[in-house]
């Protein structure tokens, strides 16, 4: 219920042009009894303003709560997937913070573990590439088995609602977000009489967990990156990556499912 959910969090960058539109909405909740509070740790929504980018930076920000409901509030023209609201409709906004009862959606995320000690979680994928103008080269295992060795440019590992993003540029599948599992889509593979990978994206379920092997010859330095930020790691040997128990949660409107994102954002 929303009208049990009471201390508000905004997350927003500093720009003048939304700031008073910003001010506006802040004005509103309190009048509808909502308490504004500087410290996401007390909050039990999270609003984000912005886009899909924001969206994911607000998530990684304050910690990937599952004890709190986020907003996406998109500023830009158009909504976007994350974002069910639009900063020019209040009205939206106030029928879904006076409601007594609200449908709500929850975003499966991974967890990636490199070299057994640092974790992170992601919400749209990971992606590990070559720093260099060299082939890289990754042993794949799914569990125990070594499924292939990897010759190419890199690879993404995304989440359901990931796959419309980097994953769906690249040639990957759409996939519900209701099916818990993981996707793995190749970068510029090498395949030849010589080299061979699977070719395709692959879709592993939650019980399975992706093991990539860097090998030692001067690719020990990728580039790896989480959802929209990149991770300052600089040697890298093994990445453990699995579908994680953390669910972010969001609003569900009516006549406003994945697909009608999808449907809206692509076709």
């Amino acid at each position: 219920m929303m009208t049990e959910r009471r201390n508000l969090y905004f997350f927003h960058k500093e720009e003048p042009m939304i700031r008073e539109k910003i001010d506006t909405i802040r004005k509103l909740a309190i009048e509808l009894g909502f308490t504004m509070v500087n410290d996401y740790k007390k909050a039990n929504v999270i609003a984000c303003y912005g886009g899909d980018g924001a969206f994911l930076q607000g998530v990684r920000r304050t910690g990937f709560r599952e004890d709190c409901l986020y907003v996406g509030i998109s500023t830009t023209d158009h909504l976007s997937l994350y974002c069910d609201f639009h900063i020019e409709n209040t009205q939206e906004m106030i029928d879904a913070m006076t409601s007594q009862v609200i449908e709500v959606r929850r975003y499966p995320t991974i967890e990636v573990t490199v070299d057994n000690q640092a974790s992170f979680y992601c919400l749209n994928e990971f992606s590990i590439q070559s720093n260099i103008v060299k082939t890289f080269i990754m042993d794949v295992y799914i569990d125990d088995l070594h499924f292939e060795t990897f010759r190419g440019d890199g690879l993404i590992v995304s989440t359901p609602t990931g796959s419309t993003a980097y994953n769906k540029s690249v040639n990957g599948a759409v996939v519900d977000p209701l099916l818990p599992c993981m996707q793995i889509t190749e970068l510029g593979s090498l395949n030849n009489n010589q080299f061979r990978t699977l070719g395709s994206p692959f879709i592993l379920s939650n019980e399975k967990i992706l093991t990539l092997k860097v090998a030692k010859e001067g690719n020990e330095h990728p580039t790896m990156a989480m959802d929209n930020e990149a991770l300052s790691i600089q040697h890298v040997e093994k990445i453990q990556i699995k579908l994680s128990d953390k669910k972010i949660k969001t609003i569900k409107l009516k006549h406003n499912s994945f697909w009608d994102k999808v449907k809206r954002n692509f076709l």
